[in-house]
């Protein structure tokens, strides 16, 4: 055999992707040793190298460099499909390694759900991270403080089974997303289950990204924004901006001690009444026109902004009763906390000489020339509540995008007269989708910007207007504000679940089934019907399987 059929018959495997082609053509006879071809002389190498030409498909995929995989970044939004088989296959004889599986994937489904995330997307997380390391028979039952895993391990081994119980719930945007990224890690196959526990536990045990006294200001500051979203000027907005920073120090220190947190609410809502009132019995004095409703409105919004009002009504629409009976029934208790508290504050200043005048306004007045302020106040109120949760940067950008989408939307079927409950309705579900999409881009888990996209339409104004008309023997105006209240929450709700069941559907993800790496060289055989020899080609393809 000569040099040249040496070479032919060398391992297909050495030839680099990016080898240029034979510029002999596809069905070219191939050498044998009856018929040597000639040797070719060796081409002189160029003075420069120049660029390869790009092909159409590397053009349209952006990828230049074929030896590299294609970085393929999917977000949280979009939902992947569980592999067929396991990526990286634990023994099911093996206790230690089952037992280590299970404890890892419950651990995940409790920081979720911690962070308020439903029971069904909890199910799907804690059933996926299990399947990925081979324990793809599993039953999750998530209720509102528990989550059981069973696994089957096959006909000869009895299952094999754990519970955690979700003791406190804090929203730590920063802690969720870490938590989101690791699992999508899992799900490709790139991290052991002992990697995984070890970065969990990090996660877990890290402290907060930004300091104590950054979410403070960035509470104060949501509490100043949604006063000049509702129509307030400067001194207002500053009343608003202090009384917020009260209320959360107040709270931090009762949370320490042990308080629950339904008085915390009571003593929020008492703090947030008692400046308002005084500031406007003071106004003739001081030279103020200011309206004290719209600083206890800003503080009723700041505290019923960390209720699980999103993840209730998940719950209930997507098949888990129990659970949402429970979040609500929280989300209830906590609401009557802050009642209590503002109802308390009431009859003290009215018991020390303290006035407040009557609600006439609604929460957005729908005029369109303050369409701009409006806009830019909605912005920063979701904004300042995404970075009062410790979320990261470009989850904050994000969310401040959403919530201006949805003060504009708001604002603009307020003008049309649609009602606040259609329009909040509609608001949530713009939030929902844009919020997904924008989720996209930045990585973002979207239940975040879902729930900073409506921090500034919560009914806060609403609901002060309740208490109001009870405490002046008015409770048939009472009961339609309580109605309103509980009926724009749920609309909100239930707009974004569908927002976001809106953006899954409208931009369906490529997802790469197959790692893009270089391919074995795969050899196209055909047969010359008239000299009965077969035709061989060597060539590099760059093969990946998308569903």
């Amino acid at each position: 055999m000569s040099k040249t059929d040496k070479a032919g018959a060398a391992d297909p495997a050495g030839v680099r992707p990016t080898d240029p082609p034979d510029p002999a053509p596809a069905d070219a006879a191939v050498a044998t040793p009856a018929e040597p071809p000639a040797a070719e002389p060796p081409a002189a190498e160029p003075a420069a190298a120049k660029p390869p030409r790009r092909s159409l498909a590397q053009r349209l995929t952006g990828r230049g460099d074929l030896r590299r995989p294609r970085k393929v970044r999917r977000a949280t939004v979009d939902t992947t499909t569980p592999p067929p088989s396991p990526l990286q296959p634990i023994d099911l004889t093996d206790d230690t390694a089952v037992t280590e599986v299970l404890r890892l994937a419950i651990w995940v489904g409790e920081v979720l759900m911690a962070s308020g995330t439903g029971a069904i997307d909890t199910q799907v997380q804690v059933r996926q991270v299990a399947a990925a390391y081979g324990l793809s028979e599993c039953d999750v039952d998530v209720t509102f403080n528990s989550i059981a895993i069973s696994a089957r391990r096959g006909s000869t081994l009895p299952p094999a089974g754990s519970i955690r119980i979700v003791e406190h719930r804090s929203h730590d945007f920063s802690r969720l997303a870490a938590i989101d990224r690791l699992v999508r890690r899992i799900r490709v196959g790139a991290v052991s289950p002992v990697e995984a526990r070890n970065e969990l536990e990090s996660i877990t045990n890290s402290p907060h990204p930004y300091p104590r006294w950054v979410s403070t200001v960035a509470w104060a500051g949501m509490a100043g924004a949604i006063a000049v979203l509702l129509g307030a000027g400067v001194i207002v907005a500053s009343v608003a901006l202090l009384c917020t920073m009260v209320i959360y120090q107040t709270n931090l220190v009762l949370n320490r001690i042990g308080l629950p947190y339904f008085f915390q609410q009571i003593v929020g809502g008492f703090i947030a009444t008692i400046p308002a009132a005084g500031l406007y019995t003071a106004r003739e004095s001081l030279g103020l026109d200011l309206r004290p409703s719209l600083v206890i409105a800003s503080g009723i919004v700041v505290l019923l902004s960390g209720l699980s009002v999103v993840g209730s009504v998940q719950d209930a629409i997507t098949g888990a009763p129990i659970t949402a009976s429970a979040r609500f029934f929280e989300v209830l208790m906590m609401t009557a906390g802050i009642i209590v508290g503002v109802a308390i504050g009431l009859r003290v200043a009215d018991a020390v000489g303290l006035t407040l005048p009557p609600i006439s306004a609604a929460q957005y007045s729908g005029d369109l020339t303050r369409i701009p302020v409006q806009v830019i106040a909605g912005a920063f109120a979701a904004g300042f509540f995404a970075l009062a949760c410790y979320a990261e940067a470009r989850a904050v950008s994000v969310a401040a995008a959403s919530g201006a989408v949805g003060s504009l939307v708001y604002t603009v079927l307020q003008y049309w007269a649609a009602g606040p409950i259609i329009a909040a309705g509609t608001a949530a579900t713009v939030v929902g989708v844009a919020g997904g999409l924008l989720a996209r881009r930045a990585l973002t888990p979207p239940i975040i910007v879902g729930i900073a996209g409506i921090t500034p339409l919560l009914p806060g104004l609403s609901m002060y207007r309740s208490l109001y008309s009870f405490l002046s023997n008015e409770p048939l105006s009472g009961f339609s504000a309580l109605a309103t209240v509980f009926g724009i929450g749920s609309s909100l709700a239930a707009g974004v679940v569908l927002g976001e069941w809106a953006a899954r559907t409208i931009r369906r993800p490529r997802i790469v089934r197959a790692a893009a790496l270089p391919k074995p060289i795969v050899r196209r055989i055909s047969r010359d019907s008239g000299h009965g020899r077969e035709h061989t080609e060597s060539k590099w393809r760059n093969r990946r399987i998308v569903s």
